[in-house]
């Protein structure tokens, strides 16, 4: 079975890299925007935009699930392409608010993510779903991805996640753009051994396992 992985840069490729160890059955392909990334300071409508043309390779492909590796383009864009691709599986990715939430002790967590993440309707409804009593921290990360992108990951400024960890008592980080899967180890470097990192690499896989198990069955 083929599975579609499309982010505007790199980030989707350590997502891609992780299914498929944990789907080897699976045969995995790839497809980015990199003309036009960053997606994180564009509008909905672009991203939509941007995000339909730039998959058309792996609906060409004919891959029974596309995941958008990216949480801007998932926030902008999956329930349109749903829409308008009925016959294919998407999946996306969300900032891990009702994770986070639940595992937090002290019910402050730090969140990661690009501006038009942290603008969405779709963010800002997982807070109000999963974040009630819990202080969400949204440290500037607008240069991240970009600063990711152009392979100087080893300059990423961590310190607004460190002051936001030590300041308020933050025990989970949230990693919101697939972009920052590249620089876990570092975060949890800088963070400690007693902050949780989270990214959605593992629930992913098992949310593409589902359906395309569901879609074998039917078949």
């Amino acid at each position: 079975m083929q599975i579609g992985v499309f982010d505007s840069g790199i980030g989707g490729e350590a997502v891609a890299a992780r299914l498929r160890e944990l789907l080897p059955q699976a045969h995995v392909v790839t497809a980015h925007d990199q003309p036009h990334m960053p997606y994180g300071s564009r509008s909905e409508d672009e991203v939509y935009r941007l995000t339909k043309a730039a998959i058309q390779p792996l609906l060409s492909a004919g891959c029974a699930a596309i995941v958008l590796a990216c949480n801007t383009a998932t926030a902008a864009a999956i329930e349109p392409l749903r829409t308008d691709y009925p016959d294919t599986a998407f999946v996306g990715l969300e900032p891990m608010i009702k994770p986070a939430s639940a595992v937090s002790v002290t019910k402050t967590i730090v969140v990661c993510a690009t501006p038009a993440t942290l603008r969405s309707r779709r963010y800002q409804q997982l807070k109000r779903d999963w974040a009630l009593g819990v202080t969400v921290i949204e440290p500037d990360c607008t240069v991240w991805a970009e600063t990711i992108e152009t392979h100087r990951a080893d300059q990423v400024d961590l310190q607004a996640v460190v002051e936001a960890v030590r300041t308020h008592a933050a025990d989970v980080v949230v990693l919101a753009c697939t972009h920052y899967h590249w620089i876990k180890a570092q975060v949890e470097s800088a963070v400690g051994p007693h902050v949780m990192v989270l990214e959605p690499s593992d629930a992913i896989a098992a949310q593409v396992r589902r359906l395309t198990a569901a879609a074998a069955h039917r078949g």
